[in-house]
């Protein structure tokens, strides 16, 4: 079988306009929670689309570790690719694929910077290993080989024996701000429902997308 020839119908449900909930940030909550539901895996990981100074864009999965009114926050090295270039153009794309559930969504908006109290308040939640990770990995930096990561660590495993691992200056979250949220619903023969949210003088417009 060809690549050209890997296809399936979707048709496990339908959305339309008078389905969504007036404010995307519930209608996200109410799919996360149904996401969640059915079982599907690493729920909230997603894609996440940055542009180069040069305009090449570039994309990784990350993990979602928040949302609420204010917007989507994730957490990296801010001296990454991806933090290299928020710092010069703080927009981004972000996109959640469930395919157990036939969905998607799209989110696009303004980055910021988390505070350092929301960043560490996160940062010491997070597993020891993962903490020193932080401090071992220059992330998005060319290294020799995975022996001198390995090293690395170990000599930082071994330094903060104790388990207090303080936040490096350099690592934190981010928060995108959405201006625009699609809602996607596989459909059969491809004609899929679009439900999108666009930001308009700070309400919120909700519009139907062709496939």
């Amino acid at each position: 079988m060809s690549v050209a020839d890997l296809r399936r119908n979707y048709c496990l449900g339908s959305l339309d306009g008078a389905d969504v909930d007036p404010d995307p940030i519930r209608q996200f909550a109410r799919w996360f929670e149904e996401a969640v539901r059915a079982e599907v895996t690493e729920p909230n990981a997603m894609t996440v689309a940055t542009v180069t100074p040069e305009g090449r864009p570039r994309a990784r999965v990350l993990l979602l570790k928040g949302f609420d009114a204010r917007g989507f926050t994730f957490f990296t090295n801010y001296e990454s690719a991806k933090g290299c270039e928020l710092a010069a153009n703080p927009t981004a794309a972000l996109c959640f694929w469930w395919v157990e559930l036939e969905r998607q969504v799209r989110i696009e908006g303004t980055v910021t910077r988390l505070d350092r109290a929301e960043s560490a308040a996160y940062f010491m939640s997070r597993p020891l290993g993962s903490r020193i990770g932080a401090w071992a990995s220059q992330q998005s930096h060319v290294i020799a080989d995975r022996t001198t990561l390995e090293a690395r660590f170990a000599e930082l495993e071994a330094r903060y024996a104790d388990g207090d691992v303080p936040m490096p200056d350099y690592w934190g979250g981010y928060r995108l701000a959405p201006d625009r949220i699609e809602f996607w619903q596989g459909r059969p023969s491809r004609l899929h429902d679009r439900i999108r949210y666009r930001l308009e003088q700070g309400s919120w417009v909700i519009e139907r997308l062709e496939p």
